[in-house]
Order: structure tokens, then C-alpha cells, then sequence
């Protein structure tokens, strides 16, 4: 489940500059917040920044083309993080007067990032080799629900008639910044992108996808990485943003949507083949998760399929 920030309120029509990409920007010292909309159809319009730019979709449709790559479709509750320098080249094939793009693009000083990177590496070192460090090959994700509240965090401050929005702002932007950096991390492990078996993270999580059928506790996970039950799981957190138990509950809930997608799989039994022993708080934990129940998972797939062919 993905999730995604308040929209912002619409400019006023009579103070549009442009119907695409019309821009209101707050600068603060550290960054500057762009709030963009788009009103009509338009294609491989072209948008850079000198610093590093975290953007957020708020409403509509976007298809976003970075590093020559096909272009992919960018929805709300995504964000899409983008180097110094580098163009986004930007379809809005929906956009029109009743039916609005709105994105917020937040540039930040280098300086600023560089310090909080290297601040994790000295008081918050990785486990293994491994360094804190924003990836820019994974620069397409879901937000999930941490990141989609300090995004509403940060328009809010810099929105805001305030002295203290400078300094608010920075402890905001430090936070959001770990918090992608720990998504990414999650992101790359849940993949399997991580096969260093020197790491006891990335064993444990291989360990945890390969056995959702177990039963799987805390005492036995931090067995298997040689920690202690409270070092294990403070290293879980810092470096993912996630505990492990609700790691393993999110990858149950993956799992079950892949065995919901035959349509003669029965809820009941996908509860149980994935280790719940009651199938009541399967269905709550499916729902509170993904946001409906697996039934109407079920049935949404069987007429998305049905739809396609």
C-alpha cells in the first residue's frame, strides 16, 4: 500500500503564468519547495535542477523519462528522487482543466545532504560495509506511510508564515532524507538485490521470504544473525524503518496477493498456507494492509483479467 500527501490547494485561475508546469516556489536556506501544475496535454517537457530534488506526486498523471530510459508512469503516493543536474523530460497525457496535475518538487542543498549522510555513517554506522548513502538507481518508489507525512510535513513549514521555518525545515529534510534512504534499503532487500550473506540482515530477510509458511519469532531471527534480541531489533529498524515483525506480516501480505491472483485459491487456505493461524486476523491485517479484503482482492483481479482479455 502506497501512500499518498494531501493535495495541495489549486492556484486561483486568473494567476496562472501557464497552463503546464505553472510554478509557486518557497525558498528557505537550505531548500526550496516547488509546487507544480499542469493544466492541458503535453509532452517531453523539460525540468532540471542545480541541487538534488525529491518530487512527489499529489494528483493526476505523469509518465517520466530520466536517463534515456522508457518512460514510466508516475502516480500519487510515488516519489521519484533526481541528482544535480539531471532533466526530467515530462508527458502529461491526461492533464486538462478538470483533471489537474500537481506535484511538489523540493530542492536541497548538497552541503545539507552530504552532512546528514556522513552524521549516519559516524554515529549510526551500517551494519557490514556497507555505507549510508542515497541510491539513485532505485529513484522510483511507493511512499509509505513515514515518508508520506514529513513530505506534508515539509510543504506545511515551508508554506508557512514563521521565524522559526529554517530551522523546523532542516530537521524535517534530515529526517525525510533517512527515511528514503532506510525505504531504499528495504526496498533492495525485500528484492533480493542484497546477496552479501556477511550481512545478517540479508540473511535473516532471505531467510524470513524463504520460510513464510513458519512460524517465525524474534528470538530465532536474532539467533540466526548472532545479536542479541534488542541489538538485532534496533538494527532491523534503524537500517530499514520497519520492525521485523512488521516486515514479515508485509511480506505475508505480498505473498498472499501473488496466491489470491489464481482465481480458485480460497482465502481461508492462502491464511493458513502462509502461517496464520486464524484466518478472522488474516483478513483484518490483509485489509489494514493493501485496503481492501482478499476477497474483493480476489474479485478486482479476476475483472481486471477478465477487462484485459
Amino acid at each position: 500500500m502506497h501512500y499518498i500527501p494531501n493535495a495541495v490547494n489549486l492556484s486561483k485561475a486568473e494567476s496562472l503564468q501557464t497552463l503546464v508546469e505553472n510554478r509557486t516556489s518557497y525558498t528557505l536556506e537550505r531548500c526550496e519547495l516547488n509546487i507544480f501544475e499542469t493544466y492541458t496535454q503535453s509532452y517531453l517537457v523539460p525540468l532540471a535542477f542545480n541541487d538534488f530534488v525529491i518530487t512527489s506526486m499529489l494528483r493526476g498523471k505523469k509518465v517520466m523519462h530520466l536517463y534515456d530510459q522508457d518512460g514510466f508512469d508516475y502516480l500519487p503516493g510515488q516519489t521519484v528522487i533526481v541528482p544535480p543536474a539531471v532533466t526530467m523530460k515530462i508527458d502529461f497525457p491526461e492533464a486538462r482543466d478538470g483533471n489537474p496535475t500537481q506535484c511538489i518538487a523540493l530542492a536541497i542543498d548538497q552541503e545539507q545532504i552530504k552532512k546528514t549522510i556522513n552524521y549516519l555513517n559516524e554515529f549510526f554506522p551500517k551494519e557490514g560495509k556497507e555505507k549510508w548513502a542515497l541510491d539513485y538507481d532505485k529513484y522510483h518508489f511507493d511512499n509509505n506511510q513515514e515518508i508520506a507525512y514529513l513530505i506534508n510535513k515539509v510543504i506545511r513549514i515551508c508554506s508557512e508564515q514563521s521565524t522559526a521555518k529554517d530551522v523546523l525545515a532542516d530537521l524535517t529534510l534530515k529526517e525525510l532524507l533517512v527515511r528514503i534512504m532506510q525505504s531504499q534499503n528495504l526496498n533492495a532487500f525485500a528484492a533480493g538485490d542484497m546477496h552479501d550473506h556477511h550481512n545478517p540482515l540479508a540473511f535473516v530477510i532471505d531467510y524470513i521470504k524463504s520460510n513464510l509458511n513458519e512460524k517465525i519469532n524474534i528470538n530465532g531471527l536474532s539467533d540466526k544473525a548472532c545479536m542479541s534480541k534488542a541489538t538485532f531489533y534496533r538494527l532491523f529498524k534503524r537500517e530499514l524503518g520497519i520492525s521485523p515483525n512488521d516486515f514479515i506480516l508485509a511480506e505475508r501480505i505480498a505473498k498472499a496477493k501473488q496466491l489470491l491472483s489464481n482465481p480458485s485459491a480460497k482465502v481461508a487456505a492462502v491464511s493458513y498456507e502462509l502461517g496464520f493461524n486464524d484466518a478472522n486476523y488474516f483478513i483484518r491485517a490483509f485489509k489494514k494492509l493493501v485496503g481492501i479484503t482478499p476477497g474483493s482482492y480476489q474479485l478486482q483481479f479476476r475483472t481486471q483479467m477478465a477487462v484485459r482479455s
